[in-house]
């Protein structure tokens, strides 16, 4: 697998630049989510980056590198990609029973 040198701003890994492994597209992941743990033997706590462009070329305007910005939140979403499969959407009602009477 493949790996690129990724910055990271703001939060507690302000300024540090970390390899991170590259998908199947070549590029990085859009959340990259750092457990830390607890002094006490608690439950870790999650640091959540985003990842944003770094760079644009001046001549075209193309993407060329990408960075991580800290979501002091911590919100990682609900992973949800698509309309009807969010609770309560087009199909949520729907079964195959209410569409056998059409």
């Amino acid at each position: 697998m493949k790996s690129e040198d990724t910055p990271f701003e703001g939060g507690p890994l302000d300024g540090r630049v970390l390899p991170v492994l590259l998908g199947l597209t070549g590029h990085p992941p859009k959340v990259y989510r750092v457990p830390v743990p607890d002094a006490d033997g608690g439950p870790p706590t999650v640091l959540v980056y985003r990842r944003v462009q770094a760079r644009v070329s001046k001549r075209l305007g193309l993407h060329q590198a990408w960075k991580y910005a800290y979501d002091p939140s911590g919100d990682a979403g609900s992973g949800r990609k698509w309309p009807w499969s969010k609770p309560g959407g087009k199909s949520a009602g729907a079964t195959p029973e209410s569409h056998a009477d059409e």
